[in-house]
Protein backbone atom coordinates (compact mmCIF):
# COMPACT_ATOMS: atom_id res chain seq x y z
CA UNK A 1 0.00 0.00 0.00
CA UNK A 2 1.46 3.61 -0.85
CA UNK A 3 2.30 5.46 2.11
CA UNK A 4 -0.30 9.40 1.72
CA UNK A 5 1.86 11.81 2.12
CA UNK A 6 1.52 15.99 1.65
CA UNK A 7 3.23 17.14 -1.02
CA UNK A 8 5.23 20.34 -1.06
CA UNK A 9 4.43 22.73 -3.50
CA UNK A 10 6.82 25.60 -5.24
CA UNK A 11 6.31 28.47 -5.55
CA UNK A 12 7.56 29.71 -9.16
CA UNK A 13 8.22 33.21 -7.93
CA UNK A 14 10.95 32.37 -5.67
CA UNK A 15 11.15 28.72 -5.47
CA UNK A 16 10.65 28.29 -1.53
CA UNK A 17 9.09 25.34 -0.30
CA UNK A 18 5.68 26.04 2.22
CA UNK A 19 3.43 23.84 3.21
CA UNK A 20 0.34 23.08 5.11
CA UNK A 21 1.67 23.11 8.95
CA UNK A 22 -2.48 21.69 10.45
CA UNK A 23 -0.96 18.26 8.43
CA UNK A 24 -0.32 14.90 10.16
CA UNK A 25 0.68 13.14 7.08
CA UNK A 26 4.47 13.15 6.21
CA UNK A 27 5.53 16.00 3.92
CA UNK A 28 7.21 14.78 0.54
CA UNK A 29 10.19 17.15 -0.35
CA UNK A 30 11.35 16.34 -4.24
CA UNK A 31 14.69 17.19 -3.35
CA UNK A 32 17.32 17.30 -0.16
CA UNK A 33 16.03 18.74 3.10
CA UNK A 34 18.81 20.56 4.62
CA UNK A 35 19.46 20.77 8.48
CA UNK A 36 20.88 23.96 9.93
CA UNK A 37 20.47 27.27 8.23
CA UNK A 38 23.79 28.53 9.22
CA UNK A 39 27.19 29.25 6.24
CA UNK A 40 27.16 25.57 5.59
CA UNK A 41 23.44 24.90 5.21
CA UNK A 42 23.29 28.46 3.28
CA UNK A 43 26.28 27.84 1.03
CA UNK A 44 24.66 24.34 0.23
CA UNK A 45 21.30 25.93 -0.57
CA UNK A 46 22.51 28.30 -2.83
CA UNK A 47 24.64 26.24 -4.85
CA UNK A 48 21.30 23.95 -5.09
CA UNK A 49 19.31 26.60 -6.02
CA UNK A 50 22.02 27.63 -8.87
CA UNK A 51 21.34 24.24 -10.59
CA UNK A 52 17.70 24.65 -9.96
CA UNK A 53 17.64 21.69 -7.38
CA UNK A 54 13.99 22.00 -5.38
CA UNK A 55 15.18 21.94 -1.17
CA UNK A 56 14.15 22.67 1.90
CA UNK A 57 15.95 24.17 5.26
CA UNK A 58 14.94 23.19 8.48
CA UNK A 59 16.37 25.43 11.34
CA UNK A 60 15.76 24.59 15.44
CA UNK A 61 16.62 28.50 16.54
CA UNK A 62 14.70 31.69 15.04
CA UNK A 63 17.29 32.92 12.51
CA UNK A 64 19.51 32.07 10.08
CA UNK A 65 23.52 31.11 11.52
CA UNK A 66 21.97 30.84 14.79
CA UNK A 67 25.84 29.98 16.31
CA UNK A 68 27.38 33.07 15.23
CA UNK A 69 23.97 35.18 16.54
CA UNK A 70 23.45 33.61 19.79
CA UNK A 71 26.31 32.14 20.84
CA UNK A 72 28.87 34.36 20.20
CA UNK A 73 31.02 37.12 22.19
CA UNK A 74 30.87 40.86 21.32
CA UNK A 75 34.34 41.37 20.20
CA UNK A 76 34.44 38.28 17.49
CA UNK A 77 36.02 39.28 14.54
CA UNK A 78 37.35 36.43 12.06
CA UNK A 79 40.52 35.46 12.21
CA UNK A 80 40.95 34.86 8.32
CA UNK A 81 40.81 37.05 5.73
CA UNK A 82 37.32 37.66 3.83
CA UNK A 83 38.44 35.80 0.61
CA UNK A 84 38.76 32.58 2.28
CA UNK A 85 35.41 33.09 4.45
CA UNK A 86 32.46 33.83 1.56
CA UNK A 87 30.22 31.29 0.75
CA UNK A 88 29.99 30.44 -2.98
CA UNK A 89 28.64 32.67 -5.82
CA UNK A 90 28.41 35.66 -3.48
CA UNK A 91 31.53 37.89 -2.32
CA UNK A 92 31.80 40.49 0.52
CA UNK A 93 31.19 43.96 0.01
CA UNK A 94 33.73 46.30 -1.04
CA UNK A 95 33.31 48.14 1.74
CA UNK A 96 33.90 45.59 4.00
CA UNK A 97 37.32 45.48 6.09
CA UNK A 98 39.57 42.05 5.31
CA UNK A 99 39.01 41.01 8.90
CA UNK A 100 34.94 41.77 9.20
CA UNK A 101 33.53 41.61 12.88
CA UNK A 102 30.96 39.46 14.26
CA UNK A 103 28.47 41.79 12.87
CA UNK A 104 29.70 42.07 9.74
CA UNK A 105 29.87 38.85 8.80
CA UNK A 106 25.90 38.16 10.37
CA UNK A 107 24.74 40.87 7.97
CA UNK A 108 26.73 39.07 4.98
CA UNK A 109 24.98 35.61 5.88
CA UNK A 110 21.56 37.78 5.77
CA UNK A 111 22.31 39.64 2.40
CA UNK A 112 23.38 36.20 1.22
CA UNK A 113 20.27 34.41 2.53
CA UNK A 114 18.04 37.62 0.62
CA UNK A 115 19.67 37.49 -2.67
CA UNK A 116 19.12 33.85 -3.17
CA UNK A 117 15.72 33.89 -1.83
CA UNK A 118 16.90 31.43 0.61
CA UNK A 119 13.67 31.16 3.23
CA UNK A 120 14.12 28.64 6.47
CA UNK A 121 11.32 27.06 8.13
CA UNK A 122 12.60 28.04 11.74
CA UNK A 123 11.85 26.89 15.07
CA UNK A 124 11.71 23.19 13.59
CA UNK A 125 14.18 21.10 15.65
CA UNK A 126 14.78 17.73 14.49
CA UNK A 127 14.41 14.99 16.50
CA UNK A 128 15.39 12.12 14.55
CA UNK A 129 16.25 10.95 10.77
CA UNK A 130 15.92 7.45 9.69
CA UNK A 131 16.85 6.19 6.09
CA UNK A 132 13.89 3.80 5.05
CA UNK A 133 15.71 0.63 3.19
CA UNK A 134 12.58 -0.64 1.63
CA UNK A 135 11.34 2.73 0.82
CA UNK A 136 14.62 4.39 -0.02
CA UNK A 137 13.99 7.62 1.43
CA UNK A 138 15.01 9.33 4.72
CA UNK A 139 12.33 10.34 7.26
CA UNK A 140 12.97 13.28 9.36
CA UNK A 141 10.94 13.50 12.08
CA UNK A 142 10.74 18.02 13.50
CA UNK A 143 9.32 18.84 16.17
CA UNK A 144 5.84 19.17 14.17
CA UNK A 145 6.34 17.50 11.11
CA UNK A 146 7.40 14.49 9.17
CA UNK A 147 9.37 14.91 6.38
CA UNK A 148 10.21 12.35 3.75
CA UNK A 149 13.18 12.65 1.31
CA UNK A 150 16.14 11.33 -1.07
CA UNK A 151 18.99 13.41 0.15
CA UNK A 152 19.23 14.26 3.79
CA UNK A 153 22.46 16.89 4.61
CA UNK A 154 23.48 17.62 7.75
CA UNK A 155 25.16 21.14 8.37
CA UNK A 156 24.55 21.96 12.24
CA UNK A 157 28.03 23.05 12.47
CA UNK A 158 31.40 21.22 14.36
CA UNK A 159 30.55 23.71 17.51
CA UNK A 160 27.01 23.33 17.68
CA UNK A 161 27.06 21.82 21.19
CA UNK A 162 28.57 23.48 23.84
CA UNK A 163 31.27 20.41 25.42
CA UNK A 164 32.56 21.40 29.11
CA UNK A 165 35.33 18.96 30.33
CA UNK A 166 34.85 16.83 33.22
CA UNK A 167 37.80 18.25 35.81
CA UNK A 168 38.01 16.14 38.66
CA UNK A 169 37.18 18.16 41.60
CA UNK A 170 34.99 21.09 39.50
CA UNK A 171 32.18 19.84 41.39
CA UNK A 172 34.12 21.62 44.37
CA UNK A 173 34.61 24.96 42.68
CA UNK A 174 31.87 27.81 44.57
CA UNK A 175 32.65 30.24 41.70
CA UNK A 176 30.74 30.53 38.32
CA UNK A 177 31.21 27.91 35.02
CA UNK A 178 30.68 28.95 31.78
CA UNK A 179 31.17 27.82 28.44
CA UNK A 180 31.98 30.34 25.31
CA UNK A 181 29.11 30.36 24.12
CA UNK A 182 27.47 31.81 26.92
CA UNK A 183 30.48 35.19 27.50
CA UNK A 184 29.70 37.93 25.96
CA UNK A 185 31.72 40.75 27.03
CA UNK A 186 34.34 41.49 29.26
CA UNK A 187 32.85 44.12 31.71
CA UNK A 188 30.74 41.55 33.16
CA UNK A 189 33.92 40.11 34.78
CA UNK A 190 35.50 43.56 35.71
CA UNK A 191 37.82 42.86 38.69
CA UNK A 192 37.49 39.41 38.90
CA UNK A 193 40.06 36.34 39.04
CA UNK A 194 39.28 34.45 35.47
CA UNK A 195 40.71 31.01 34.70
CA UNK A 196 40.84 30.41 30.81
CA UNK A 197 41.11 27.11 29.85
CA UNK A 198 42.20 26.56 26.52
CA UNK A 199 44.26 28.93 23.96
CA UNK A 200 41.97 28.44 20.96
CA UNK A 201 40.95 31.28 19.00
CA UNK A 202 38.27 31.74 21.50
CA UNK A 203 40.36 31.38 24.61
CA UNK A 204 42.90 34.04 23.16
CA UNK A 205 40.28 36.51 22.40
CA UNK A 206 38.06 36.10 25.41
CA UNK A 207 41.57 36.34 27.78
CA UNK A 208 42.47 39.57 25.47
CA UNK A 209 38.99 41.34 25.92
CA UNK A 210 39.29 40.01 29.68
CA UNK A 211 42.35 41.86 30.16
CA UNK A 212 40.83 45.44 28.77
CA UNK A 213 38.14 45.13 31.41
CA UNK A 214 40.69 44.97 34.14
CA UNK A 215 39.96 41.06 34.99
CA UNK A 216 42.91 39.16 36.53
CA UNK A 217 43.08 36.38 33.69
CA UNK A 218 45.00 32.74 33.92
CA UNK A 219 45.56 30.61 30.71
CA UNK A 220 45.60 26.99 31.52
CA UNK A 221 47.44 25.30 27.82
CA UNK A 222 47.44 21.51 28.10
CA UNK A 223 50.14 21.15 25.47
CA UNK A 224 52.82 23.22 23.76
CA UNK A 225 51.30 26.05 21.40
CA UNK A 226 52.90 26.95 18.15
CA UNK A 227 53.36 30.80 17.16
CA UNK A 228 53.73 31.56 13.17
CA UNK A 229 55.29 34.42 11.62
CA UNK A 230 54.04 37.79 13.06
CA UNK A 231 53.86 38.72 9.83
CA UNK A 232 51.93 35.87 8.40
CA UNK A 233 49.45 36.80 11.13
CA UNK A 234 46.07 38.89 11.34
CA UNK A 235 46.68 42.27 13.33
CA UNK A 236 44.10 40.99 15.90
CA UNK A 237 45.58 37.50 15.99
CA UNK A 238 48.96 39.03 16.20
CA UNK A 239 47.54 40.78 19.34
CA UNK A 240 47.14 37.58 20.75
CA UNK A 241 50.21 36.16 20.21
CA UNK A 242 51.89 39.08 22.38
CA UNK A 243 49.15 38.62 25.25
CA UNK A 244 50.19 34.64 25.09
CA UNK A 245 53.88 35.45 25.49
CA UNK A 246 53.16 37.42 28.02
CA UNK A 247 50.68 35.36 29.92
CA UNK A 248 53.63 32.19 29.63
CA UNK A 249 55.80 34.75 31.76
CA UNK A 250 53.30 35.50 34.61
CA UNK A 251 50.80 32.69 34.80
CA UNK A 252 50.32 29.92 36.72
CA UNK A 253 47.92 28.06 38.29
CA UNK A 254 46.79 28.54 41.80
CA UNK A 255 44.35 25.90 43.81
CA UNK A 256 41.11 25.63 42.43
CA UNK A 257 39.23 28.18 45.32
CA UNK A 258 41.15 31.04 44.35
CA UNK A 259 38.88 32.27 41.29
CA UNK A 260 35.68 33.80 40.61
CA UNK A 261 35.12 32.35 37.44
CA UNK A 262 35.82 28.76 35.32
CA UNK A 263 35.92 29.90 31.24
CA UNK A 264 35.78 26.94 28.91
Amino acid sequence: MAMQTTAIQEDKGNGIFHKAMNSEKPVWIPGPVIIGAGPSGLAVAACLKERGVPFLILEKERCIGSLWTLKTYNRLQLHLPKETCKLPHMPFPPEVPAYPTKQQFISYLEAYAKHFAIEPMFRQEVQSAIYDARMGFWRVQSNESEFLCRWFIVATGENAEPVLPNIEGISDFKGSLIHTSRYKDGADFKGQKVLVVGCGNSGMEISLDLCNNDAQVSLAVRDKVKCSDPGSLAPNVYLYVLLFQLLLKHVWIESIDTYDLYLF
